[in-house]
Formats: C-alpha cells, sequence, structure tokens
C-alpha cells in the first residue's frame, strides 16, 4: 500500500514537473516571428478540365492534380517574368481567361480600404511566353482588372473611370470619362458600400461579353470626413465621402455598354435615389441583367430583371421583413433558374425560382441556419452549401438536389468544415479545424472518399506540445430570462478546480456575429498565453448573434447594445457563481463593435466588472455609417431615443473599475472621434482611466512593431489590474 502510494506522489510530481518545463507563450511568439502561424492553401483556381487545381505559391503559380494532390508543374514562374522596366513581376494576384490561354497577373497591389486595392496588371501569354502590362503605368495605377468572358478584351478601373483594353491589338477605350474623385466613381464603389455590402467589383461582363454593365456613385452630396497623418513638418490630410447614421448617401445608377454597336443605356431602377443597389448580376443570358434594389430601411428588397439594350426592368421577385434583410453573395443563376437564401422561414434556407414561371421551391428547411451557397453543379442538378445544423457553433457541409428532395452530408468531423470545389463538381478541397486543432486540407472525390491530405499542420500541433496550452471547452447556461448561451472556456493547462481564478472575458456580440465557433483561431493564442499567467478566459455569444435563427439574431432591433450588455452581464454573474471563479476579478474586452460591448459593460455593469479594455470601439451609433446603423436601428431622426440611451458616452458616471481605451488615428472605419468624444464625457465625470493612441493607424492597428506593442500592453494591463 505504502509503495503504490509512493509510486503515484512520484508520478505525480513528475507530471508537475513536466508542465512545469513546457514553454511559455510570449507576444513576440505571436506578432513578431508568427511562430504558430498555421500553413494554409491561397488562391485556389479549378481548372476547366475539373482534374487539376492551381496554387499560388510563393512567386509561382503551381498546378496539381485533384486525384493525387501532386504537383505536375510550374505554369508560371514569377521570378522569369520582368515587366517594362526589367524589374521582376511579383505575383500578388492572378486570374485565368476562360480557354486558359492567358493569365492576368496583378502586382504591386497597395491596399486603399479594407477589401480594396489599387496596382498595376500585366497579361501572362501562356503558348507565347510573353508578358506585357495591361495599361501604362504613367496613367496611373489600375483596378479590379478582369478578363472578358471570351478572354479578347479586359476591363478595369482608373481614377474612378471604368475602361476596356482590347487585348489583340492593345487598343484601349474609356467606357466612362466623367470620374472624379470624391464626386463620380465608376466601375467601384464608394467607402460605405465597400464596407458594409462587402464588394469593391463594380461592373460585370455579361455571358458573351457583349456588354458590360457598371455602378455610378454620384457621392458630391455625400459629407467628407478628415483623416490626419502625421510624420512629416506638416500633418496631411486625406478626405473622403463617409455617410454617418441619418446623412445623405451616394446617388447610385447602373449602366451598361454595347461593346458591339457603341451604345449606352441606363437601367431603370426607379425614381427613388434614397435607396441601396447592394448588388448586379447576369443571368445565363445576354438579354437580362438582374438589379437588386432594396429601399433604405434595408428591409424591402426587389430583384429586377433588366434589359441591357433599353434599360427597361420588371420585378422578378420581392420579399419584405418586418426587421431587415441582410445581403449575401447566396445568389446563383443556373441556366432556368435563381438560386438563393432568404430567413422568411425564421432560418437561413435555401431557395429556387424558376425564370420562366417563377415557381419557387424551398430547398432546405428546419430549426438551422444555411451559412452559404458553394455552388451549382447543373450537371448533376446538386447545390452545395455549409449549414450550422449539428449546432450553432459548427459548420458541415452538404449536398442537396435541385429539386429538394435528396440532402447528403458530405463533411464527417465535428467543428468548422469549408470547401472548394472543382470546376465539374468532381473533387473539392475540404478545409477543416475545430478550436483545438489547426488547419487541415484534403482533397476528397464526388464520392466522399478522401483522396490525399495536402495539409495536416501536424508540425504545428506537435510544436504546441511544448507548450502549456489549455483546452477550448464548450457549454451552456440560461439566464435568469431563461434565454440558453453559448460559451467556450479556455483554463491554464494545470487548473486546479479548488483555486480561485481571475477571468477575462472577450465579447464582439454584433448583429449576426459569433466568437463562439469551433474552429481554430489564431487570436485563441493570445488568451493561450494568458491561461499561462493565470487567468481564466470566456467568451459568450449573446442575443444578436448569428447562426440561431432570425427571432435570435433580430431581437436586438432598434436597440443595440441594450439585450447583448444584460446577457454579458449576466455571464459574468454566472461565473461569478462558480466554485473556481474569483467574483470580484472578472474582466471584459473587445474590440469595435466589441469595444463599444465592453464600454458598456463597464459602465452599465460597473459592479460586476473590475476592469475593462475597449480597442477602436464605437461610442454613439450617431458617429457611425448610415448603411450598417440604420439596418439595425433606423435613422437618428426617427429612433434617437435609443441611440442616445444605448451610448456608453451617456452612462460615464457609472463607471468604477480600471478601463483602458485604445484607437488608431486614422482608422477609415470607427472614426477615433468616437473615443475622443467618450474621453470629453469621462474628463467631465471626473473618471480616472488609461487611454493609448495609434498615430497614423487604421482599424486593425497594424504595421511595423504596431501590434506586437498593442498586446504586450494589454497583457500588461491586466496583470496589474485584474
Amino acid at each position: 500500500m505504502k509503495k503504490s502510494t509512493l509510486f503515484l506522489m512520484m508520478l505525480l510530481w513528475l507530471v508537475a514537473g513536466a508542465t512545469a518545463q513546457k514553454k511559455q507563450i510570449t507576444t513576440e511568439d505571436l506578432w513578431r516571428t508568427f511562430t504558430f502561424r498555421s500553413n494554409g492553401i491561397s488562391d485556389i483556381r479549378s481548372m476547366n478540365d475539373g482534374q487539376h487545381f492551381t496554387v499560388l505559391d510563393g512567386n509561382c503559380i503551381i498546378r496539381y492534380a485533384y486525384e493525387t494532390g501532386k504537383v505536375v508543374d510550374t505554369l508560371v514562374n514569377g521570378d522569369l517574368l520582368k515587366d517594362e522596366f526589367g524589374e521582376v513581376l511579383s505575383l500578388d494576384e492572378y486570374a485565368f481567361s476562360a480557354d486558359e490561354s492567358k493569365v492576368l497577373i496583378g502586382t504591386d497591389l497597395r491596399p486603399i480600404y479594407r477589401h480594396s486595392t489599387s496596382g498595376f496588371f500585366y497579361i501572362y501569354d501562356l503558348r507565347g511566353k510573353n508578358v506585357k502590362p495591361l495599361a501604362s503605368r504613367e496613367a496611373g495605377r489600375q483596378r479590379l482588372a478582369e478578363f472578358s468572358p471570351k478572354g479578347d478584351k479586359a476591363a478595369f478601373v482608373r481614377n474612378n473611370n471604368l475602361y476596356v483594353t482590347d487585348l489583340t491589338n492593345g487598343w484601349e477605350a474609356a467606357i466612362t470619362q466623367d470620374g472624379k474623385e470624391n464626386y463620380i466613381i465608376n466601375g467601384t464603389c464608394d467607402w460605405v458600400y465597400e464596407e458594409e455590402f462587402s464588394f469593391t467589383k463594380g461592373f460585370q461582363w455579361s455571358p458573351t461579353g457583349k456588354f458590360i454593365a457598371w455602378y455610378r456613385f454620384d457621392e458630391s452630396e455625400v459629407k467628407e470626413f478628415t483623416l490626419t497623418f502625421h510624420g512629416p513638418l506638416y500633418p496631411r490630410e486625406v478626405k473622403y465621402k463617409y455617410p454617418k447614421a441619418g446623412e445623405d448617401n451616394s446617388v447610385v445608377t447602373i449602366h451598361t455598354y454595347d461593346l458591339e454597336e457603341g451604345e449606352y443605356a441606363l437601367i431603370n431602377t426607379g425614381t427613388e435615389t434614397d435607396q441601396y443597389i447592394p448588388r448586379i448580376l447576369w443571368t445565363a443570358s445576354d438579354t437580362a441583367l438582374a438589379v437588386l434594389r432594396m429601399n433604405r430601411l434595408q428591409n424591402h428588397l426587389e430583384v429586377l430583371l433588366a434589359n441591357p439594350v433599353s434599360g427597361a426592368t420588371k420585378i422578378f421577385y420581392e420579399e419584405t421583413n418586418p426587421y431587415y434583410i441582410e445581403i449575401t453573395d447566396n445568389l446563383f443563376f443556373a441556366s432556368d433558374r435563381l438560386v438563393f437564401t432568404s430567413e422568411k422561414s425564421g432560418y437561413q434556407h435555401i431557395y429556387t425560382r424558376h425564370l420562366k414561371d417563377s415557381k419557387e421551391v424551398q430547398l432546405t428547411s428546419g430549426n438551422f441556419d444555411v451559412v452559404d451557397i458553394k455552388g451549382i453543379d447543373e450537371k448533376n442538378q446538386l447545390c452545395f452549401y455549409r449549414a450550422a445544423k449539428s449546432s450553432p457553433i459548427n459548420t458541415e457541409l452538404f449536398s442537396i438536389r435541385l429539386d429538394g428532395k435528396k440532402e447528403t452530408q458530405l463533411s464527417t468531423l465535428a467543428g468548422d468544415n469549408d470547401a472548394d470545389f472543382s470546376h465539374t463538381y468532381a473533387y473539392y478541397i475540404l478545409h477543416w479545424s475545430d478550436a483545438n486543432t489547426p488547419d487541415r486540407y484534403s482533397i476528397v472525390n464526388r464520392k466522399g472518399k478522401e483522396l490525399v491530405v495536402l495539409e495536416d499542420n501536424m508540425q504545428l500541433q506537435l510544436q504546441l506540445r511544448q507548450y502549456a496550452m489549455g483546452k477550448v471547452e464548450f457549454d451552456k447556461f440560461s439566464t435568469s430570462e431563461g434565454v440558453e448561451l453559448n460559451y467556450w472556456v479556455i483554463k491554464p493547462e494545470n487548473f486546479d478546480p479548488v483555486q480561485k481564478y481571475p477571468v477575462l472575458m472577450y465579447v464582439y456580440g454584433g448583429p449576426g456575429s459569433q466568437t463562439v465557433t469551433n474552429g481554430w483561431s489564431y487570436q485563441n493564442l493570445w488568451f493561450q498565453q494568458l491561461t499561462q499567467k493565470g487567468f481564466v478566459v470566456v467568451s459568450v455569444d449573446n442575443r444578436g448573434t448569428g447562426r440561431r435563427g432570425e427571432a435570435f439574431k433580430k431581437c436586438t432591433y432598434l436597440q443595440l447594445g441594450k439585450l447583448e450588455t444584460e446577457d454579458q452581464i449576466a455571464a459574468a454573474k454566472y461565473l461569478g457563481s462558480l466554485p473556481w471563479v474569483d467574483k470580484d476579478r472578472i474582466g471584459i474586452w473587445g474590440w469595435s463593435y466589441g469595444g463599444y460591448m465592453s464600454t458598456l459593460c463597464m459602465t452599465k455593469g460597473a459592479d460586476v466588472f473590475k476592469t475593462g479594455i475597449a480597442v477602436a470601439p464605437v461610442t454613439n451609433w450617431r458617429y457611425y455609417d448610415n448603411i450598417y446603423t440604420e439596418r439595425f436601428m433606423r435613422t437618428p431622426q426617427e429612433n434617437g431615443e435609443n441611440y442616445d440611451q444605448n451610448s456608453p458616452i451617456n452612462h460615464v458616471k457609472k463607471l468604477q473599475g480600471k478601463y483602458l481605451l485604445v484607437h488608431g488615428t486614422t482608422d477609415d472605419n470607427v472614426h477615433v472621434q468616437n473615443s475622443y468624444d467618450l474621453v470629453t464625457a469621462l474628463v467631465a465625470a471626473d473618471k480616472q482611466f488609461e487611454l493609448f493612441v495609434y498615430p497614423n493607424r487604421n482599424h486593425g492597428i497594424y504595421g511595423g512593431n504596431t501590434r506586437k506593442h498593442l498586446y504586450d500592453m494589454l497583457t500588461k494591463f491586466l496583470e496589474e489590474n485584474l
């Protein structure tokens, strides 16, 4: 008996010693050397034969075989390509012509805003092995270059105008000529459309290339916002159009040009100009352009079918909603029908609507949300999609017949599943991870058989085992109102349930968002670093978050911040009731909407939270852009009371705990004005706090040593105050 006891003690000592000897994660690892960054596969393109795919690897385009996953050849070696000045071309992005004889190469791409870039484009002829510029560099930087469907032309945007180049003779034509900075935009979009409708390419080739359709934005009446960049002797000011809640938008019109006849047409989108055109896309025919039209309240959507010659339109589909309708890219025109998603059943599901008789069929149903449509296989009459069917925290991959009669689950592992399909849908590259396992890429055939693993990040997994890592665990609890909320928790690897731990809550909480998902997250590695310092980290998805149906997501309508804050406070109280939590040492932090939430929690929940951090927070929805804000709040003119009641600026007198506020001074998204006005209110209320601003940094606060500096500061603040 004594020997067994001694053996057990020695074993426990050895285990404890092994744990103590494990490495500690540092901010140097996370944000300078990026030690734990997982390997991915980028810029995957299926080739026409459906048997091969290409990947951008370094400065080369590599061709692989789906069946074996092995390299077939190097299609393009960018190191061997020279521009007109004799410099090596950097392959920042690429696209094939329809017959795959040419490659359109984007190089020297520089960011403009979150999604937009400008650069220079080159055409590489795979047969002739020669490269030439799409347009003269002297004329200015180019944007959004794209081959025509026949590959004989390419369109691009320069200086707010749309151009087309004939690739056979190099002749360049200006389709528009009235583009002017901060006044008229052709072929791309303004800041708010880019940010909130998530697109930048504002032109579309028709299926045969006979027509090109484009957006024109008249932003002359939109108010300007000024960003000040410091550094030289005198600061540099950048002005751009930013429509805040309740303010004027750009007037948007849709136009077509017939490249064969040289004729223009204005698409009839009605007499109302205070509206949105969030998408345009061609049907399978040159005879009809689909134009999505939505009212400013974003609760009435119409799909118009437009004649590209006359501009005449008719309503093909119409939907209204008591709250709002979100715009997605789940819109596919097959040869005879539109395939799309809608929340009109109470959950997001897939529908088809036939072009001939407008007959509508609901393909998916049930108490779960479809996440997105991955593609339509017309030959086999299948729709491929992802859904959060087993749980809101997971995504699974499915196929379903276009008549809705047979559904098949393709993914087998719980977690986050995504896929890139081959041109013929005979293969797909499956991308899987869960909260405790880094990204895994494999090739799967139509029958569901895994053929080869392309990347399993096993080296990273082995490396992480050398560090003291807690497991991400998922659970749920019910608030006093009976609302069930999902959460995850990361505890120290040597967690002792008898000990009481300080808890840091991580929040985002915005409409339709999620932080509680079963997928790999680099952000969680900072949380792991905190657990090594003795913290427990928790994240809770409050009411208003996604993948739990329309009622759960849209219950925050007209009162952003109210129910979400109540849920985070309830979560903190629940955590405080657990035997291993020190209820007097609960903190909360968030970024952007999460910074808004953490600030509200530090004021409305001042008796619950000891410490709070807000990075780039919205502090009053009056200061944020109108498309996002009015979607959930309507205008300040209609709903000003709720704008003010749930602004943390109006609750600063309640602040008790330690509070850190961080913002980038040239944040084009959430303006630093939000933080400055909060500072004014805090000073007026005689409240002490800490403020740190990053000059010349945008909403992401990165570049140079910035990210490491930021996370060093956040870590130190938590160690000293939580």
